[in-house]
């Protein structure tokens, strides 16, 4: 983000910032009020939420006034950036709107939306100009630092909105990395496979991506002892076995199938797909989609035979 502009973050510490300087408030609840607000940018956050996100289900007597000081307080925090300047035009970036709140921020001074539509374009591009695919995806996962409002307690509100975001990110993370795999990056995304597969244990299509990419940098054996450690986790976890799909993919690795050999362009089919066409002798002309499920849905679509 350019450091002359009003800078705001969620996609990992809470920040708020102008020409490199923070104005980021320090009390947890008023931290964690202005993480609503930023979730819910340019729309109004009623007060009956607000509670609900700061006191769950014990709000205190005095909880509207006390609802109207931290506003207060946040307002004050506001006037002292330098290109806010005051308290009446800090009430124009912090509104009180029927019945609740809303924080004024331009698209391109709220990390989450400039990720989104990063993310916009770079999803356009998928299987028309992957380079551009991957590099625009890229660029929207760069928006992460850690995970979002890491440094902020979250109540009921808050914590629904990131589960969300982490779905998002996951996703991304998997259409990313089919682009690369569709451009035959096998051996640059060993690393980063490992890592996610550790990080989401039950994910099956993360676990399919890695399989295919360590068969095609000639790491078969390795590759066929990823769906076993998958298997051995569904079952100790959750009572499952791999979806068919996965097993599939598993016998096409054994069997060496030409299927899910290296591409020679671009428009193969990837991942979990990859499996549903092993016994055929070609490809079909255009690629399916591959399965993009993130965790933990992945593993209720396939508790319910889906």
């Amino acid at each position: 983000m350019n450091e002359n502009v009003m800078e705001f973050a969620i996609l990992g510490p809470l920040r708020m910032n102008e020409q490199g300087r923070s104005y980021t408030p320090t009390a947890p609840k008023q931290r964690q009020l202005l993480a609503l607000l930023l979730l819910n940018a340019n729309q109004v956050v009623s007060t009956s939420t607000c509670i609900d996100e700061l006191w769950e289900t014990s709000p205190p007597n005095t909880a509207l006034s006390t609802l109207q000081s931290y506003i207060l307080q946040l307002r004050r925090t506001l006037r002292k950036v330098p290109r806010i300047g005051s308290l009446q035009a800090a009430r124009r970036v912090l509104e009180t709107r029927d019945g609740g709140y809303l924080l004024a921020v331009r698209n391109d001074e709220l990390d989450v939306n400039i990720f989104t539509s990063l993310v916009r374009e770079g999803r356009a591009q998928l299987h028309r100009d992957d380079h551009t695919a991957s590099a625009l995806l890229t660029r929207a996962l760069t928006m992460w630092q850690g995970s979002a409002l890491s440094d902020v307690q979250a109540g009921p509100v808050l914590r629904a909105h990131l589960v969300g975001l982490e779905e998002d990110r996951i996703s991304v993370h998997e259409q990313r990395i089919d682009a690369d795999l569709r451009l035959g990056r096998h051996h640059e995304l060993l690393g980063e496979l490992s890592a996610l597969v550790t990080k989401y244990p039950t994910h099956e299509n993360l676990h399919a991506q890695l399989m295919l990419a360590l068969y095609r940098s000639g790491r078969r054996a390795q590759s066929l002892d990823v769906v076993k450690r998958l298997r051995q986790v569904l079952h100790d976890e959750l009572g499952l076995e791999p979806s068919p799909r996965m097993r599939n993919l598993h016998q096409a690795v054994l069997a060496c199938d030409p299927v899910i050999d290296s591409p020679a362009g671009t428009d193969s089919v990837l991942a979990l797909d990859l499996a549903r066409y092993s016994s055929s002798p070609t490809l079909p002309s255009q690629p399916s989609p591959t399965l993009h499920t993130s965790h933990p849905a992945s593993v209720h679509a396939h508790a319910h035979g889906k």
